[in-house]
């Protein structure tokens, strides 16, 4: 993987920053929540099952920080977020990592079930 900026291997690789971003399952779950149009936290909290209304408003903050995610505050109790048009950018590239996930996930996870089990068996005792 090499860009303009240099190789994906290298530390301050801009690449490295992109990996790290959608390596949060958080982010990647928000960004895809706002894909379709602005919302308030509330509404992100019932949409993704089982992220906390705090892990919530940290993630919201790095990806404003990172400049994928706005903030409107019309009111103090009326905020809601939208997508930058960086943000944008990256829907196309989650839709397709989720499309893998739905046709591989189930294979995925039978892998991990038997990997476990092997490990699980390695560490008993024999009879």
């Amino acid at each position: 993987m090499q860009d303009s900026g240099g190789s994906a291997f290298l530390a301050d690789c801009p690449t490295r920053l992109a990996v790290e971003i959608i390596s949060d399952k958080w982010a990647v779950l928000v960004l895809f929540g706002l894909s379709t149009r602005p919302r308030r936290h509330g509404e992100l909290v019932d949409l993704i099952g089982g992220i906390s209304r705090k892990v919530l408003t940290q993630t919201l903050r790095r990806l404003q920080d990172y400049g994928l995610v706005e903030r409107h505050a019309a009111t103090r109790r009326q905020v809601a977020y939208n997508l930058t048009p960086l943000g944008r950018t990256l829907i196309e590239p989650i839709e397709v990592l989720t499309d893998w996930a739905r046709d591989h996930g189930v294979a995925v996870a039978d892998f991990r079930e038997a990997a476990e089990a092997a490990r699980a068996a390695a560490v008993r005792p024999a009879s």
